[in-house]
Protein backbone atom coordinates (compact mmCIF):
# COMPACT_ATOMS: atom_id res chain seq x y z
CA UNK A 1 0.00 0.00 0.00
CA UNK A 2 1.47 3.07 -0.93
CA UNK A 3 2.49 5.80 1.79
CA UNK A 4 0.00 7.85 3.31
CA UNK A 5 -2.64 5.61 2.55
CA UNK A 6 -3.00 4.01 6.07
CA UNK A 7 -6.07 6.09 7.98
CA UNK A 8 -5.00 7.93 10.99
CA UNK A 9 -1.74 7.66 10.37
CA UNK A 10 1.21 10.81 10.94
CA UNK A 11 3.66 10.19 8.31
CA UNK A 12 5.54 13.27 10.10
CA UNK A 13 5.76 10.77 13.05
CA UNK A 14 8.43 7.90 12.68
CA UNK A 15 10.70 5.62 13.81
CA UNK A 16 13.48 3.12 12.52
CA UNK A 17 14.22 1.42 15.93
CA UNK A 18 12.81 -1.56 14.38
CA UNK A 19 14.99 -1.37 10.47
CA UNK A 20 12.54 0.09 8.52
CA UNK A 21 10.17 3.71 9.29
CA UNK A 22 6.82 2.82 9.90
CA UNK A 23 4.01 5.44 10.95
CA UNK A 24 3.63 5.99 15.39
CA UNK A 25 0.49 6.40 16.79
CA UNK A 26 -0.52 6.67 20.20
CA UNK A 27 -2.51 5.63 22.89
CA UNK A 28 -3.90 5.75 26.28
CA UNK A 29 -1.54 5.81 28.53
CA UNK A 30 0.30 7.09 31.74
CA UNK A 31 4.32 6.70 32.38
CA UNK A 32 6.48 7.62 36.00
CA UNK A 33 10.28 8.61 34.86
CA UNK A 34 11.78 7.93 37.39
CA UNK A 35 9.79 4.72 38.58
CA UNK A 36 9.77 3.62 34.30
CA UNK A 37 13.50 4.09 33.77
CA UNK A 38 14.99 2.75 37.80
CA UNK A 39 17.23 4.69 38.02
CA UNK A 40 18.58 6.96 40.96
CA UNK A 41 18.62 10.74 40.92
CA UNK A 42 21.61 12.53 40.98
CA UNK A 43 24.83 10.49 41.13
CA UNK A 44 24.98 7.09 39.85
CA UNK A 45 25.39 4.92 42.40
CA UNK A 46 26.10 1.22 40.13
CA UNK A 47 27.38 1.62 36.76
CA UNK A 48 24.39 1.84 33.86
CA UNK A 49 23.40 -1.44 32.12
CA UNK A 50 22.14 -1.94 28.71
CA UNK A 51 18.64 -2.60 30.10
CA UNK A 52 18.55 1.11 32.10
CA UNK A 53 19.91 2.59 28.37
CA UNK A 54 17.56 1.22 26.58
CA UNK A 55 14.45 2.34 29.02
CA UNK A 56 15.70 5.55 28.90
CA UNK A 57 16.05 5.57 25.18
CA UNK A 58 12.38 4.11 24.89
CA UNK A 59 11.09 6.88 27.42
CA UNK A 60 12.36 9.64 25.32
CA UNK A 61 11.03 8.10 22.21
CA UNK A 62 7.75 8.74 24.04
CA UNK A 63 7.89 11.72 25.02
CA UNK A 64 9.72 13.41 21.69
CA UNK A 65 6.13 11.81 20.08
CA UNK A 66 3.77 13.28 22.26
CA UNK A 67 5.20 17.18 22.43
CA UNK A 68 5.69 16.15 18.12
CA UNK A 69 1.75 16.02 18.30
CA UNK A 70 1.59 19.51 20.22
CA UNK A 71 1.26 18.22 24.05
CA UNK A 72 3.29 17.57 26.82
CA UNK A 73 4.11 14.67 28.91
CA UNK A 74 3.34 15.41 32.02
CA UNK A 75 3.84 11.47 33.81
CA UNK A 76 4.96 7.87 32.61
CA UNK A 77 4.56 4.86 34.53
CA UNK A 78 4.58 1.55 34.17
CA UNK A 79 3.08 -0.65 36.76
CA UNK A 80 4.27 -4.62 37.53
CA UNK A 81 0.99 -6.01 36.46
CA UNK A 82 1.57 -4.80 32.38
CA UNK A 83 -0.37 -1.74 33.05
CA UNK A 84 1.16 1.71 30.86
CA UNK A 85 0.00 4.90 31.52
CA UNK A 86 0.69 8.36 29.83
CA UNK A 87 -0.19 11.48 31.22
CA UNK A 88 -0.66 14.62 29.12
CA UNK A 89 -1.72 18.12 28.74
CA UNK A 90 -1.64 20.78 26.94
CA UNK A 91 1.50 23.16 27.26
CA UNK A 92 0.98 25.93 29.54
CA UNK A 93 2.43 29.80 28.93
CA UNK A 94 3.34 32.37 31.96
CA UNK A 95 0.76 35.19 32.01
CA UNK A 96 3.43 37.71 30.16
CA UNK A 97 3.43 36.50 27.11
CA UNK A 98 -0.22 34.14 27.04
CA UNK A 99 -2.74 35.33 24.39
CA UNK A 100 -6.32 35.64 25.80
CA UNK A 101 -7.49 32.90 24.37
CA UNK A 102 -9.06 30.88 27.06
CA UNK A 103 -7.13 27.55 29.08
CA UNK A 104 -7.53 24.30 27.06
CA UNK A 105 -8.39 20.97 28.71
CA UNK A 106 -7.49 17.21 27.51
CA UNK A 107 -10.51 15.66 25.40
CA UNK A 108 -11.08 12.30 25.35
CA UNK A 109 -10.72 13.10 21.40
CA UNK A 110 -6.82 13.99 22.34
CA UNK A 111 -6.61 10.92 24.42
CA UNK A 112 -7.95 8.39 21.65
CA UNK A 113 -5.34 10.59 19.02
CA UNK A 114 -2.47 9.85 20.98
CA UNK A 115 -3.64 5.79 22.03
CA UNK A 116 -3.69 5.19 18.52
CA UNK A 117 -0.34 6.74 18.14
CA UNK A 118 1.07 4.24 20.87
CA UNK A 119 0.00 1.34 19.77
CA UNK A 120 2.16 1.12 17.20
CA UNK A 121 5.15 2.94 18.73
CA UNK A 122 5.01 -0.15 20.78
CA UNK A 123 4.53 -2.77 18.37
CA UNK A 124 7.39 -1.67 16.64
CA UNK A 125 9.31 -1.13 19.74
CA UNK A 126 8.69 -4.43 20.95
CA UNK A 127 7.92 -3.54 24.32
CA UNK A 128 5.49 -5.75 26.29
CA UNK A 129 2.19 -4.69 28.01
CA UNK A 130 -1.50 -5.60 28.77
CA UNK A 131 -2.89 -2.37 28.92
CA UNK A 132 -2.20 0.77 27.52
CA UNK A 133 -4.07 3.67 29.07
CA UNK A 134 -3.76 7.65 28.18
CA UNK A 135 -5.29 10.62 30.02
CA UNK A 136 -5.09 13.95 31.57
CA UNK A 137 -3.34 15.22 35.11
CA UNK A 138 -5.46 14.45 38.65
CA UNK A 139 -5.47 16.58 41.58
CA UNK A 140 -2.14 15.04 42.25
CA UNK A 141 -0.53 16.14 39.41
CA UNK A 142 3.20 15.93 39.68
CA UNK A 143 5.38 18.71 39.10
CA UNK A 144 8.71 18.24 37.10
CA UNK A 145 9.83 21.24 35.36
CA UNK A 146 10.62 24.52 36.15
CA UNK A 147 7.15 26.11 34.19
CA UNK A 148 5.56 23.42 36.40
CA UNK A 149 6.44 25.57 39.55
CA UNK A 150 5.84 28.89 38.12
CA UNK A 151 2.47 27.86 37.06
CA UNK A 152 1.46 26.64 40.61
CA UNK A 153 2.64 28.91 42.86
CA UNK A 154 0.43 29.66 45.40
CA UNK A 155 -1.03 25.93 45.64
CA UNK A 156 -0.17 23.73 48.28
CA UNK A 157 2.42 21.03 47.29
CA UNK A 158 3.50 18.07 48.70
CA UNK A 159 7.39 17.55 48.65
CA UNK A 160 10.17 15.15 49.27
CA UNK A 161 13.25 15.69 49.37
CA UNK A 162 16.18 13.38 47.64
CA UNK A 163 18.02 14.28 51.28
CA UNK A 164 17.24 15.12 54.87
CA UNK A 165 17.37 18.61 55.54
CA UNK A 166 20.19 18.32 58.36
CA UNK A 167 21.14 20.58 61.33
CA UNK A 168 18.67 23.70 61.16
CA UNK A 169 18.27 26.69 63.49
CA UNK A 170 13.93 25.98 63.76
CA UNK A 171 12.14 23.70 65.21
CA UNK A 172 11.85 21.43 62.38
CA UNK A 173 13.43 17.82 62.59
CA UNK A 174 17.08 17.54 61.09
CA UNK A 175 15.73 14.06 59.81
CA UNK A 176 12.48 15.56 57.65
CA UNK A 177 12.46 14.60 54.06
CA UNK A 178 8.49 14.92 53.13
CA UNK A 179 6.79 18.67 53.92
CA UNK A 180 3.31 19.99 52.86
CA UNK A 181 2.97 23.80 52.22
CA UNK A 182 2.43 26.63 49.66
CA UNK A 183 4.40 26.89 46.90
CA UNK A 184 6.26 30.16 46.45
CA UNK A 185 9.17 31.60 44.78
CA UNK A 186 12.26 32.06 47.10
CA UNK A 187 13.89 35.56 48.04
CA UNK A 188 16.78 35.18 45.44
CA UNK A 189 14.17 34.53 42.52
CA UNK A 190 15.56 31.11 41.58
CA UNK A 191 14.93 29.33 43.96
CA UNK A 192 11.58 27.79 45.52
CA UNK A 193 10.35 27.76 48.94
CA UNK A 194 7.69 25.91 50.85
CA UNK A 195 5.96 27.49 53.56
CA UNK A 196 3.68 26.44 56.14
CA UNK A 197 2.73 26.06 60.03
CA UNK A 198 2.85 22.58 62.11
CA UNK A 199 -0.29 23.52 63.72
CA UNK A 200 -3.48 20.74 63.75
CA UNK A 201 -6.20 20.83 61.11
CA UNK A 202 -9.30 21.84 63.05
CA UNK A 203 -12.17 19.20 63.08
CA UNK A 204 -14.74 19.30 60.53
CA UNK A 205 -17.46 21.55 62.64
CA UNK A 206 -14.51 22.57 66.15
CA UNK A 207 -15.12 26.30 65.98
CA UNK A 208 -11.55 27.79 66.39
CA UNK A 209 -10.91 30.56 69.33
CA UNK A 210 -10.01 33.91 68.30
CA UNK A 211 -8.08 34.20 70.88
CA UNK A 212 -6.09 31.17 69.97
CA UNK A 213 -2.59 31.57 69.79
CA UNK A 214 -1.40 30.70 65.69
CA UNK A 215 1.68 28.59 65.91
CA UNK A 216 4.61 30.05 63.96
CA UNK A 217 5.10 29.92 60.25
CA UNK A 218 7.76 27.16 58.66
CA UNK A 219 9.52 27.88 55.54
CA UNK A 220 12.01 25.90 53.28
CA UNK A 221 13.77 27.05 50.12
CA UNK A 222 14.94 24.30 47.72
CA UNK A 223 16.43 23.79 44.92
CA UNK A 224 14.82 21.55 41.66
CA UNK A 225 18.00 19.38 42.54
CA UNK A 226 17.04 19.13 45.78
CA UNK A 227 13.62 17.37 45.06
CA UNK A 228 12.96 13.40 44.67
CA UNK A 229 9.39 14.03 44.14
CA UNK A 230 7.06 16.86 44.09
CA UNK A 231 2.86 16.79 43.73
CA UNK A 232 -0.15 19.39 44.37
CA UNK A 233 -1.94 18.11 47.25
CA UNK A 234 -5.09 16.65 46.36
CA UNK A 235 -8.11 19.08 48.08
CA UNK A 236 -11.51 18.20 47.12
CA UNK A 237 -14.17 21.32 48.14
CA UNK A 238 -17.18 19.62 48.67
CA UNK A 239 -18.68 23.00 49.67
CA UNK A 240 -19.25 23.88 45.62
CA UNK A 241 -18.07 23.37 42.22
CA UNK A 242 -15.41 25.72 42.60
CA UNK A 243 -11.89 24.26 41.46
CA UNK A 244 -8.71 24.21 43.65
CA UNK A 245 -7.00 27.31 43.22
CA UNK A 246 -3.73 28.97 44.78
CA UNK A 247 -4.22 28.78 48.73
CA UNK A 248 -5.39 32.15 50.24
Amino acid sequence: MPEGDFPGYNNALTTNWAGNYRPIFFGRTFFTAGAFCGLPGGKQDRPIRTEDIYRMAWQQTIEQTVTGLGFDLVDLERSAGGLLRVTIDWPWQPLATASAAPERFVTVEDCEKITRQLQYLLEVEGLEYRRLEVGSPGIDRPLRHELDYQRFVGYVVDLTLRARIGVTDTDVSASRKKFRGTLERAEDGVRWRLVWSDAPEPKPGYRVSKKRVMAPLQALDFALDDVQQARLTPIVNFKGRAAVGPSA
